[in-house]
């Protein structure tokens, strides 16, 4: 009878929790379409820029042919929920269809005034809002810019890591619209570029970058009751063997793992110096955390 009980509140427990993920997803990728049409409509598009990526595209050939925008955006990125159908799942291929759809609406009927004339202005924050939409699409668990998801599937297949691919395909871009659209509205777009990224990479990883730090000192335990006690982060020890030299002998040593902000990563090192000036100290950056003590960024 417990046992039935316990299922029955874990099972509401889950329910609860997909219900809000899936209210979270619906207000980030709706976010972001609507930061993305901004970005479009009230930036890019009266002015002749554009962006990197699948969206990069879409904006050219828009300047180049006498294709919508709105059809331009579906079409191209059609291949890329394809391609995210087959490496990802079902799931994210009808949130990035229906993202993109809604994009697709938003750009065709809404009007913006155009608000500046100013090229610098219209670039920063073009990309500045064409960049918030995407970022916000992925943290909702879709693309409206699908030239990730062509990337990690050409990274499976190749020598290239995800972002050299993406690098090699906007570098193409831009020379290619150097000589269709100007050398100048090249490098405009490619300053678009560089605002859209920055804010995607801001609203994925956040401001304060969480870092994994390896500690491997004589004075372990000393140093796990710092991290822990005092600066309130958790801390993980693992049982090793030294490698070298009289260090080899000691087979009941710590290595300390813990995991902190960039904007503590001083402290951290602060303390483990003054307990072990000569403690090995690995650092390394990781790309999202859950649960744990650790502090919890905006978003999450």
């Amino acid at each position: 009878m417990v046992k039935q009980i316990l299922n029955i509140q874990e099972s509401t427990w889950a329910k609860r929790v997909m219900l809000w993920r899936q209210i979270k997803d619906v207000l980030f990728i709706g976010i972001g379409v609507v930061m993305a049409s901004i970005g479009l409509k009230g930036f890019l598009l009266p002015n002749g820029f554009f962006d990197g990526g699948a969206m990069g595209v879409s904006l050219l050939l828009e300047i180049l042919t006498p294709i919508d925008l709105s059809f331009l955006i579906i079409l191209v990125n059609l291949p890329f929920i394809y391609l995210g159908y087959k490496q990802l799942s079902i799931r994210f291929a009808i949130k990035s269809t229906l993202a993109i759809f809604a994009l697709a609406l938003l750009v065709h009927y809404i009007e913006l005034p155009v608000i500046t004339a100013d090229k610098l202005l219209i670039a920063v924050f073009g990309g500045f809002f064409l960049g918030s939409g995407i970022g916000f699409a992925i943290r909702g668990g879709a693309v409206i810019d699908g030239t990730e998801v062509l990337a990690i599937q050409v990274s499976r297949r190749s020598s290239l890591t995800v972002g050299d691919f993406i690098t090699v395909f906007n570098v193409f871009l831009f020379i290619v619209a150097a000589f269709l659209v100007g050398l100048e509205t090249a490098m405009y777009s490619m300053l678009t570029y560089f605002s859209a990224s920055r804010t995607v990479d801001f609203l994925i990883n956040g401001v304060e970058e969480y870092i994994g730090v390896m500690i491997i000192s004589d004075f372990s335990d000393e140093i796990k009751k710092k991290v822990t006690y005092d600066l309130g982060r958790g801390v993980t020890a693992f049982k090793a063997d030294g490698g070298f030299g009289e260090k080899a002998k000691n087979p009941d040593r710590n290595v300390l793992f813990t995991v902190v902000t960039r904007l503590e990563v001083t402290r951290v090192q602060t303390e483990i110096e003054k307990i072990d000036p000569k403690a090995f100290v690995i650092q390394y950056p990781i790309k999202d955390t859950k649960g744990g003590m650790i502090k919890k960024r905006p978003l999450h």
